[in-house]
């Protein structure tokens, strides 16, 4: 079902909506870049800057131009369309998509377009939207159109912080050679803790998607990271976590994708073995400090 504009009273925020979420998405699905065309300045007012997945603009890198841009756009829509039914593919890249925040001055505005869900693929196998775009807009000739933006930002930010203020690792604590992702003990400062009941790989409809360990955790740690962001937090905020694998023998594989997830100093962690929910592979619950 697609979603609602969610600004029927306010004409140039419901115009940029329409144009950012519904046609963007209708031609993307379609691989028809002529029902968008429009909806950009020239070639040569256009300007992309390329985050690169990192909340460190020290990273960021001019993006493509808008030739460059359309081809890569229509790729990717091919691509995708190869693994994904068309009904599938639009219906997840409207659950996915959430655009509520848009600032406008003096025409010109900056749209915040985020992406967090997944997608299921034809062999099984999800596709995972885990981004945000800042579009640049201004109304030109009676309407708005794409000025630029900036791409391929995390979602949401902050993730992949080295530090926080919240948590330390002691000086000179140890822990044995065979350790996981996990610190053996923090100091935590803290007024306020957020606590997140246990997470799997359920999807908002309540069914479990995963056949191995590796999609499963990837699912689960996403719920996590939702879960968190409802209180204001990230994964870089979080100091405890207990994780339950229904197979031991699965603890490597399941370290192999928390890992990625995880920014140092990693949050202190114990993993058992459980018997969970059938169906379920893993479940995660986390602590975390909200600053």
């Amino acid at each position: 079902m697609s979603p609602e504009n969610p600004f029927p009273a306010d004409p140039d925020r419901a115009a940029i909506w329409t144009m950012l979420v519904d046609r963007d998405i209708s031609a993307y699905v379609r691989n028809e870049w002529a029902m968008v065309e429009a909806d950009y300045v020239s070639s040569s007012e256009f300007v992309s800057i390329d985050a690169r997945r990192t909340s460190n603009p020290d990273s960021w890198r001019v993006g493509q131009n808008l030739a460059a841009y359309r081809d890569s756009w229509s790729a990717g829509s091919a691509e995708l369309n190869a693994a994904v039914s068309a009904d599938t593919l639009e219906a997840g890249l409207r659950e996915a998509t959430t655009l509520r925040d848009i600032e406008i001055h003096e025409g010109d505005a900056v749209a915040h377009k985020k992406f967090d869900g997944t997608i299921r693929r034809r062999d099984g196998g999800l596709v995972h939207l885990d981004w945000q775009t800042l579009y640049l807009c201004r109304q030109d000739a009676g309407r708005w159109r794409i000025r630029g933006f900036i791409g391929h930002l995390p979602n949401p930010m902050g993730d992949r912080s080295v530090a926080s203020p919240a948590k330390e690792l002691p000086a000179h604590a140890t822990q044995h050679a065979t350790a996981g992702p996990y610190s053996p003990v923090l100091t935590v400062r803290a007024d306020r803790l957020v606590v997140v009941s246990g997470q799997a790989a359920i999807v908002p409809d309540g069914s479990i998607v995963g056949d191995d360990i590796e999609e499963q955790t990837h699912l689960t740690l996403q719920n996590c990271r939702r879960q968190l962001a409802f209180a204001g937090c990230t994964l870089a905020d979080v100091v405890k976590v207990n994780a339950y694998l229904t197979d031991m023998a699965t603890w490597e594989r399941f370290n192999s994708v928390y890992r990625t997830y995880m920014p140092e100093p990693c949050p202190v962690r114990t993993v058992v073995g459980a018997a969970l929910l059938d169906g379920l592979l893993v479940e995660v619950e986390m602590w975390a400090v909200a600053r």
